[in-house]
């Protein structure tokens, strides 16, 4: 089952509570209005570690380059990445947004509208990823947020490959996996699956690649 991500926040290099100032500060470059922290404080008390701020900028720029008019992101959580992802979209774009979590996608919901998007620019799907996937469209999106639990990256990288266009973003949250991914001593079983599954993308001849140090890491990748 694919669940939105639960994880402590680490104190590391691309973690959105380093100790480094320099990360620190690019954190912090773009600003959360109120609708946004109130996302994030509902994140919290529900036991969701939502993206960071800087991660919240890189997908709003990703969204925006891409000039996205259908989105997928796997794992509503309660709306904080999807607000991000839906001012980099375009004015008539939709973002399709699954979780399992009912009353986390009642918060999001909220959230969207008081965030000034109509209920059109949504669609909020309720169930299993693995299950709601296939019944999506090929070739129809332009970018795939995944933040989910890393077990499923495989099953969501190979649905992505099916769903976007050419050109189209797959994007992976948690990919420096706690700050363990370049360690060749963690051979914890997350570790090692997120460090499978970008080696497996910069290897592959379908994906353009790129990692960014920003929150607890994403793994950019354009679809070829």
């Amino acid at each position: 089952m694919l669940v939105a991500r639960r994880c402590l926040i680490a104190t590391v290099a691309g973690s959105g509570s380093s100790t480094n100032p320099a990360l620190q500060f690019a954190e912090s470059y773009v600003t959360e209005d109120l609708v946004l922290r109130t996302a994030r404080s509902l994140a919290h008390e529900v036991g969701l570690a939502a993206v960071t701020p800087g991660a919240g900028a890189a997908l709003r720029l990703l969204a925006a380059a891409g000039n996205a008019r259908a989105v997928v992101e796997i794992g509503t959580g309660t709306g904080v990445s999807g607000v991000w992802l839906l001012r980099g979209m375009r004015v008539d774009g939709v973002l399709t947004t699954i979780d399992v979590e009912v009353e986390h996608q009642r918060i999001a919901r909220r959230i969207f509208a008081e965030a000034g998007f109509i209920s059109g620019r949504t669609r909020i799907i309720t169930g299993r990823a693995l299950d709601v996937l296939p019944r999506l469209a090929d070739g129809a999106y332009d970018l795939v947020f995944v933040d989910a639990e890393v077990t499923g990256f495989t099953a969501c990288v190979d649905a992505a490959l099916r769903l976007l266009r050419p050109g189209g973003v797959l994007v992976l949250n948690g990919a420096l996996a706690g700050g363990r991914i370049g360690d060749p001593a963690a051979r914890d079983p997350e570790t090692v699956t997120v460090r499978e599954t970008v080696k497996a993308i910069r290897e592959s001849e379908h994906w353009i690649p790129a990692l960014l140090p920003v929150g607890h890491g994403l793994l950019a990748a354009v679809r070829c």
